[in-house]
C-alpha cells in the first residue's frame, strides 16, 4: 500500500516543486515536508487540504481513499455528484443502480476486447 508520504512526494514532484518550495507555500520548514514524506509526521486536516491543492490532487488521493488524483476536480463530475446527493433517497438509489449497471456493462465489454 502506498503511504501518504509516498503519494505526497509523487504529487509534489509531478507538480515540479522541491520540498523547500512546497514548505514555503505552506509557511513551514522543508524539514516538516520531509517528515510528511517519510511518514514520520502527519499533517493536520487543514494542512492536508492546502497540500492537496498545491500539488494538484485531492486529500482523498493522498490518504489512500481513492486511486484517482483528479476525479473530484472535474467540475462537471462534481456538479453531477452534488445533484445526485441532493435527490430523495429513492431517486438516488435508482440513479446509482443504473450507473452500476452501465459501468458493469462497459467493464464486461472491455474484458472481451
Amino acid at each position: 500500500m502506498t503511504t501518504f508520504g509516498k503519494k505526497l512526494r509523487e504529487c509534489r514532484e509531478a507538480a515540479g516543486l522541491s520540498q523547500r518550495e512546497l514548505a514555503k507555500l505552506l509557511n513551514t520548514s522543508y524539514s516538516v515536508v520531509g517528515k510528511y514524506e517519510r511518514d514520520e509526521m502527519t499533517p493536520s486536516v487543514e494542512a492536508a487540504k492546502k497540500i492537496a491543492k498545491l500539488v494538484n490532487t485531492t486529500v482523498g488521493y493522498l490518504l489512500g481513499e481513492t486511486n484517482e488524483t483528479n476525479v473530484l476536480k472535474d467540475p462537471d463530475m462534481l456538479r453531477r455528484l452534488n445533484q445526485i446527493s441532493e435527490l430523495p433517497e429513492e431517486d438516488k438509489y435508482c440513479i446509482l443502480y443504473t450507473l452500476d449497471g452501465l459501468l458493469q456493462n462497459v467493464k464486461a465489454k472491455q474484458a472481451f476486447r
